[in-house]
């Protein structure tokens, strides 16, 4: 253990590395220096939700904030619930359209002529 701090401690660096020596450390683009020292520093907002959260109900809120605290495999397997649900519905939606095609009530003319 002490030779490993004696190690540690050969390491140590006492070298400054600003830019006094301007062969060194080049300033890249002249007078950027003396700029950002007068300038106070920018403060960074965070983008207002108001902006996105325009459209959303309470019920959207809590579904997103839900969604953000699942799992990777969970979010996995709520849209692979998600993809099985669409499906499903589509097959429901080609079985009424048949039917509906069968029974005539989609034909276009019919209801055009039978509304005169």
């Amino acid at each position: 253990m002490a030779k490993q701090n004696a190690d540690d401690q050969s390491l140590i660096s006492f070298e400054r590395l600003d830019r006094s020596s301007p062969d060194l450390w080049p300033e890249q683009i002249p007078g950027v220096s003396e700029f950002a020292a007068f300038s106070p520093p920018a403060q960074i907002r965070a983008p207002s939700p108001e902006k996105w959260m325009n459209g959303l109900e309470k019920e959207d809120i809590d579904m997103l904030q839900e969604l953000g605290s699942l799992t990777t495999a969970q979010l996995a397997e709520k849209v692979k619930g998600l993809r099985n649900k669409a499906y499903q519905l589509g097959l429901e939606e080609a079985k009424e359209m048949t039917r509906g095609k069968f029974l005539n009530i989609l034909d276009c003319k019919k209801q055009k002529d039978g509304f005169r």
